[in-house]
């Protein structure tokens, strides 16, 4: 059977428990693969107990060791109990990834203050519960690494307001948490993807998948990128190898937020794609034209 091609070293991760939120599908999905691939032991929390079988019972085929637990990032109780059970059956949670989040398409003036607060809680209330518990049940005296996922929101972020906000406020808290738990040798950072074909996509409104699939076209590199993308600078950063990065949030994006507008977008032959994934399935909103074979 085919195995996740990781960039990094083999075993990089043995020994290592490494917790992963909306680990049930997308690049949660992808990343707990790679570091289970890598030798970690991978927890996977999500909201669906059987998505999480699911994704288990891959990475067990695969030669790997995960397990998962249901739980609701946005519930403080919840996500204590949950870590507390984690730290009791695996010891040392050597890194969190906080991946889980979502949100809708709608413009400011149609977001009612339900939504606006949903959206909020689950991009980054949940994840600063989790790093919060992750860092006072293991962290704070065993040391470890946390990565935050945000998103390309530096120049607001038109469409999906509430998200953007959520996702900023991720940003200054991992540079906040960088400075404040660095000396109990925790390290802190992001990785802010940019437009990634990933299965999400395929839960948005016809109207905005048609426009999902012009996304490539503001891309100085020419094409969307893969979850593998990201996940490899997730892992990256949890691995020794950025034992001196802290506070950084990384952006994989491929150049978008800079384009200016002053000046026509030329783009050539787009750049070969990464994917190391090799249970990965593009989204069917982009099946024609993101294949991640092409040279």
């Amino acid at each position: 059977m085919p195995k996740y091609r990781s960039t990094l070293a083999p075993d990089s991760f043995k020994g290592k428990n490494i917790v992963v939120t909306g680990g049930g599908s997308g690049i949660g999905r992808c990343t707990a693969h790679e570091l289970a691939s890598l030798g970690a032991h991978v927890t996977i929390i999500g909201r669906k107990q059987e998505k999480l079988d699911t994704v288990v019972a891959e990475i067990i085929e695969d030669g790997g060791s995960a397990d998962g637990y249901a739980c609701d990032i946005r519930e403080e109780d919840k996500v204590k109990a949950t870590v507390a059970a984690i730290v009791a059956k695996h010891g040392q949670i050597h890194g969190l990834v906080n991946n889980a989040g979502g949100q809708y398409p709608s413009p400011l003036v149609m977001i009612t203050q339900k939504g606006f607060e949903t959206v909020i809680r689950t991009n980054l209330v949940g994840g600063f519960l989790m790093a919060r518990e992750v860092f006072f049940q293991s962290m704070n005296t065993r040391g470890g690494a946390i990565v935050n996922i945000t998103a390309d929101m530096w120049k607001g972020m038109p469409g999906m307001g509430h998200s953007g906000a959520a996702r900023a406020g991720m940003d200054n808290f991992t540079k906040t948490a960088a400075v404040e738990w660095g000396c109990c040798r925790v390290r802190v950072n992001a990785v802010a993807p940019g437009w990634i074909a990933s299965s999400g996509m395929d839960t948005y409104d016809p109207g905005t998948q048609e426009r999902i699939k012009l996304l490539k076209n503001h891309v100085p590199i020419g094409r969307m990128g893969s979850e593998a993308e990201v996940s490899s600078v997730i892992c990256f950063l949890l691995s020794d190898g950025a034992a001196f990065i802290s506070g950084e949030t990384v952006r994989v994006d491929g150049g978008a937020p800079l384009e200016s507008g002053f000046l026509p977008l030329v783009t050539g032959k787009p750049t070969k794609i990464y994917n190391g994934f090799h249970r990965y399935k593009a989204p069917k909103v982009l099946e024609d034209q993101f294949k991640p074979d092409q040279e």
